[in-house]
């Protein structure tokens, strides 16, 4: 296989500059694109790549860095283009936005759904960090139209990045990627959200617990603080495995709730220990990897 040389990079966030300042430390020509011309000069300014000129020809890889509603349409207009010989994405849900893709008559063959098992709470180009993907996981959705040609050069590109690799089916990535990271980020916003001035019945919350808080707290609602429409517009594209695993959760949290009320210590314990065994399996599995600096993903 030909080394990648060239990539365009549709969308100058924070994932999209990031994978394209790991590009450029790796020696790839990068040209980007985004429709915020304030993102497109920013990214610029940071060494990410040069703005996208009209007749260079095909690039080797073309990298759509989107929300998920965008990224069928933007795969196809730039098909229609010829942007690129093989195209991929770094949605963080995968299943609909193929789907999408194949309704509205995107070329599959050349399409790699994949998405970086990294980022951070804060958004723009000026979050990016051309290390943001070194031991980090990239998953890779392979699908039936799919050629091996254009599995094998995102892989590498994927590697270039820094990133390790893994091959998932789209609802089984969107499974993983509900419990690892979207469903997390719900139950951060939701108990940040007690803390707001005051909730949608009118209750004041736990405003007044604020004084008391401590690194737990901040810990546990680090995410929250993430960009509410991006969010949105990933749940939306999620919603069947987010919801899932929330109603699971409610039923646990509803049993503990139940017990702590009658005074029987056995659901809770059951519960608490559960939560000792998950947590130690979490953290021997982020230790293969290099766990992420202040990162929602």
């Amino acid at each position: 296989m030909s080394p990648i040389r060239r990539v365009v990079v549709i969308g100058c966030g924070l994932i999209g500059t990031s994978v394209a300042c790991a590009l450029r430390r790796a020696g790839v020509r990068v040209e980007l694109a985004d429709h915020d011309p304030w993102a497109l000069a920013q990214a610029a300014r940071m060494g990410a790549g040069t703005a996208l000129r009209a007749g260079d020809g095909p690039a080797d890889v073309v990298v759509i860095a989107t929300p998920p509603s965008s990224v069928a349409a933007v795969l196809r207009e730039a098909q229609a283009r010829g942007l690129g010989t093989v195209y991929t994405d770094v949605a963080s849900a995968k299943t609909r936005v193929l789907a999408e893709a194949e309704r509205i008559g995107c070329d599959l063959t050349g399409y790699v759904p994949g998405h970086p098992m990294a980022g951070r709470e804060i958004s723009g180009p000026g979050a990016a960090r051309a290390g943001l993907f070194e031991g980090r996981t990239w998953a890779l959705c392979p699908h039936p139209a799919l050629s091996p040609r254009a599995l094998r050069t995102v892989s590498a590109l994927a590697s270039a990045c820094g990133a390790e690799v893994t091959l998932l089916a789209p609802d089984a990535h969107d499974r993983a990627a509900a419990a690892v990271s979207h469903v997390p980020l719900v139950l951060s916003a939701a108990l940040a959200a007690r803390f707001a001035a005051q909730s949608p019945d009118g209750d004041p919350g736990e405003m007044g617990a604020l004084p008391l808080a401590a690194g737990a707290l901040r810990d546990v609602t680090r995410v929250a603080g993430s960009p509410t429409g991006m969010w949105r517009d990933i749940l939306a594209h999620n919603a069947g495995p987010v919801a899932d695993l929330l109603e699971a959760m409610t039923r646990d949290l509803g049993r503990v709730a139940a017990a702590l009320r009658a005074a029987d210590d056995g659901p809770v314990a059951e519960v608490l220990a559960r939560g000792n065994e998950g947590h130690a399996r979490i953290v021997r599995a982020l230790s293969r990897t290099r766990e992420p600096e202040r990162a929602a993903s």
